[in-house]
């Protein structure tokens, strides 16, 4: 049985599109809420940081812009060194989900290395920061501030199954929403964690390779993992 109380199996549509350009052509569906990871400056060879961090801050503002009222917009970052100097990927969303009115509702750590482990050069964590438009009440039941593993990965920069899980599960919890959607998808981790909670997934993804794979990426939840 899905979020929505049917018998039908969740639905899930991938397109091979520029994510800011899909967001513009279509209106947010009834009940979408979004769960996403911007990229990085690696990501956008045709920037250099300046233009990267301009674009990074449009891209956020344009998620939030484009999710309804009653749903919420998750971002996973993570920090990024440039040229010797940490860059807060948190900060750079907090501070455009400020500019366009938007509250924090939450803010998670996700641990990618064991803690107390050593990384040099690249971040052992990651943020899970959850914005919208009005206030949302918080978890049923308390969840860890930190998250101890991200879990399943399916590639170095994909959102682990378990953050995926979390973030759905606010979601059910918290929103009417019944479809996630993630405007740069990757191999669509946030999409198979969402069909596998009942959710309907849509996603959008600049990569011809990862479209392919977000549309049959399976994740298999333990019990008690959502």
């Amino acid at each position: 049985m899905n979020r929505l109380g049917t018998a039908r199996e969740p639905s899930r549509s991938v397109h091979h599109r520029e994510a800011l350009a899909w967001l513009g052509e279509h209106p947010a569906p009834e009940g979408a809420s979004v769960i996403t990871s911007l990229p990085d400056v690696s990501e956008l060879p045709d920037c250099d940081f300046d233009a990267w961090r301009t674009w990074f801050a449009g891209a956020v503002t344009a998620v939030l812009a484009w999710v309804p009222p009653e749903g919420v917009a998750i971002f996973f970052q993570t920090d990024v060194l440039q040229r010797g100097v940490w860059i807060d990927k948190s900060h750079l969303v907090q501070s455009a989900a400020a500019a366009s009115g938007h509250g924090l509702v939450w803010h998670k750590i996700v641990c990618r290395t064991p803690p107390g482990s050593v990384r040099p050069g690249r971040a052992g964590y990651s943020h899970l920061l959850c914005f919208s438009r009005v206030v949302h009440p918080a978890f049923r039941s308390a969840l860890p501030d930190v998250l101890p593993a991200a879990e399943e990965e399916v590639s170095q920069k994909a959102m682990g199954a378990l953050a995926c899980s979390l973030a759905c599960r606010f979601v059910l919890e918290a929103t009417p929403a019944s479809v996630i959607v993630d405007p740069f998808c990757g191999r669509g981790t946030v999409l198979a964690v969402a069909n596998a909670l009942g959710l309907d997934a849509i996603g959008v993804d600049h990569s011809d390779r990862c479209c392919r794979s977000a549309k049959t990426l399976s994740i298999q939840l333990p019990d008690g993992f959502a």
